[in-house]
């Protein structure tokens, strides 16, 4: 399958938000990425559910949504109510993740597992069967703009390979310090969506970034 590409709109201008948006929505980006923090689990605030609501509103791309907050089962329910397509949820923070990707799932939404730069991909192993995407972090999760931990092809590479010997319909995700300069190895690394923030909203042509990303050239 073609690779996908789902802007982070953390690096976004906030007091310019539905234009970002509407960029977005003519761009050749596939998802819409949104990080939500809590201040605890990553040390950030970013944004809830009255700002989560008035993006769908703008969005014509599918919301791609990853939590970075304690305890998500509290409100599973809530982001599929405000639009949320994937839901992604972090190994580290979750007691009994089978139950809470099942109840993802139940819900109508994509299930995703994101994992720190420091967990091991093969923890994944028995919870691939219950999920669509495994979302690798390739810088410690938080804040935008941070620099590409290279290791992480390695974690790619294996992630790759225990999802193909077990025909699992996984996508694998990378986030953290995503450009033009690294997306081509990555895919050919065993990546399926790149998430990218600074390296798109910080450019002088953000839609002609995201074009290079999708097309690679």
């Amino acid at each position: 399958m073609e690779h996908l590409v789902s802007p982070s709109l953390l690096a976004a201008d906030f007091t310019n938000l539905e234009n970002e948006v509407t960029m977005i929505n003519r761009s050749e980006a596939d998802w819409l990425h949104l990080d939500i923090m809590d201040g605890v689990f990553v040390p950030n605030i970013s944004f809830g559910f009255p700002v989560i609501k008035a993006i769908k509103k703008v969005a014509a791309k599918p919301l791609d949504v990853h939590l970075m907050i304690i305890d998500p089962d509290r409100y599973l329910n809530l982001f599929s109510e405000v639009g949320a397509n994937n839901l992604t949820v972090q190994y580290e923070a979750c007691n009994h993740l089978n139950r809470t990707v099942t109840e993802i799932r139940n819900l109508g939404m994509k299930a995703g597992v994101a994992i720190n730069p420091h967990t091991p991909v093969s923890l994944l192993k028995n919870i691939l069967p219950y999920i669509d995407l495994v979302l690798v972090m390739t810088v410690n999760p938080g804040f935008g703009g941070q620099l590409f931990i290279k290791e992480s092809y390695n974690k790619i590479t294996e992630l790759r390979k225990m999802i193909d010997a077990g025909n699992y319909n996984v996508l694998i995700e990378v986030d953290g310090g995503i450009d033009t300069s690294n997306a081509l190895k990555l895919i050919e690394s065993g990546v399926n969506v790149l998430v990218a923030g600074s390296s798109v909203f910080s450019s002088k042509d953000p839609e002609g970034t995201i074009r290079k990303l999708k097309r690679l050239i």
